[in-house]
């Protein structure tokens, strides 16, 4: 472990001469805005797959709120239509967040009480609709120790649960466990295999309860044991268990090439090594706020820097070649967050995206809904 310390602060120092040597009129190659030097990329893009938000609701992310679909619809109309009135701005919806502790226990207030009130299928039913796939998001770093508390507990009966609730509504689910310094990965493993006893992984992607996701950090550095579990037992392209993972944001900042290439690449130095991850298998999160260009201006924006490379990359196949992947191009992009996340920094929230996410609908060509994923 002081060894790999040792070497993640090398490569933040390693980072920051970048940025500085960049701030200072120095010269760097760059790969979209991540500011490293890029890897070798396919002559051709790739299409985007998914395009896609993590929704908070009105209430900073817990959905402990009763929906009156009309209001909601006020603020959330733009995920339908989009820029031209016809195409949606998104072909995915992540309702975020449940409480693992409460769906295991059944003491939440909404349905079979596992999950918040505001979790419905009127809501479920609004953006699927408009042929927007829906998934609920169980975690979020608020609910870390919730999760360890209920992985501790019963991790099998948690699972049933959760597939019990995806089956009931017709939604995925997105695991988002945030212990970065000591995951339960083997009670975790037990909470899948559960899950998936009850709705097998399903490439088609017809049905929506089969879908089944994790989160991991912006890069290889946080999360680091789930990452490296996870890539190399439940996001193999040769043997998929899960149907892919999310990088996530990093802190108060958008994910940038620079850290989704650490995906790609793996960390070989680590120990134990932490192995390649296929394009295929991820999404690269982004931060959407009311007041940025993400959501604003398309032109300005991270999505439209960023897609070259996320379009492009090649898989890394040096170490892993049955698990690092054969296609190029990342899935495509999440967007963090619509709804009202926070309250601190005077965040604001979303209500109107058409600008930027509509805008980067129509000129990705973003399908709805969504097709059977390309998982190689």
């Amino acid at each position: 472990m002081f060894k790999q310390y040792i070497l993640d602060i090398l490569g933040h120092l390693m980072k920051l001469a970048i940025i500085l040597l960049m701030a200072f009129g120095g010269s760097a190659a760059v790969a979209g805005k991540g500011g490293s030097t890029p890897p070798p990329l396919a002559t051709d893009p790739t299409p985007i797959q998914i395009f896609g938000v993590w929704h908070c609701g009105s209430h900073y992310c817990d959905w402990n709120e009763d929906i009156d679909i009309l209001d909601f619809d006020k603020t959330n109309h733009w995920l339908l239509e989009g820029r031209t009135g016809a195409q949606p701005a998104v072909n995915l919806v992540v309702l975020s967040f449940v409480n693992p502790l409460k769906m295991l226990n059944q003491t939440d207030s909404g349905l079979e009480h596992m999950i918040p009130k505001g979790m419905t299928q009127e809501v479920v039913n609004y953006f699927k609709g408009k042929g927007i796939r829906v998934m609920l998001s169980i975690g979020g770093i608020t609910y870390t120790d919730d999760w360890d508390a209920a992985l501790a507990k019963a991790p099998v009966q948690l699972g049933y649960n959760a597939a019990k609730i995806a089956h009931a509504l017709g939604v995925g689910i997105e695991i988002d466990y945030e212990n970065s310094s000591s995951p339960n990965i083997t009670a975790l493993a037990q909470f899948i295999a559960a899950y998936r006893g009850l709705l097998p992984y399903d490439a088609t992607g017809n049905n929506h309860a089969a879908r089944l996701t994790i989160d991991v950090a912006a890069g290889d550095r946080w999360l680091i044991e789930l990452n490296r579990y996870a890539t190399q037992n439940w996001l193999r392209p040769d043997s998929p268990v899960l149907d892919y993972a999310n990088a996530m944001v990093s802190g108060t900042s958008s994910g940038t090439p620079t850290e989704w290439q650490e995906h790609v690449d793996g960390k070989p130095q680590y120990a134990p090594p932490v192995l390649p991850l296929a394009p295929a298998k991820f999404t690269g999160g982004l931060y959407l706020k009311g007041n940025i260009a993400n959501c604003l201006n398309f032109d300005s924006s991270e999505q439209k820097a960023d897609a070259n490379y996320v379009q492009r990359v090649l898989p890394n196949q040096t170490a892993f070649p049955a698990g690092s992947g054969f296609t190029p191009g990342m899935l495509g992009y999440m967007f963090w967050a619509a709804g009202k996340p926070s309250a601190r920094r005077g965040y604001a929230g979303t209500t109107d995206c058409t600008g930027g996410m509509g805008c980067a609908a129509e000129a990705f060509s973003i399908p709805n809904p969504m097709p059977p994923l390309r998982g190689k």
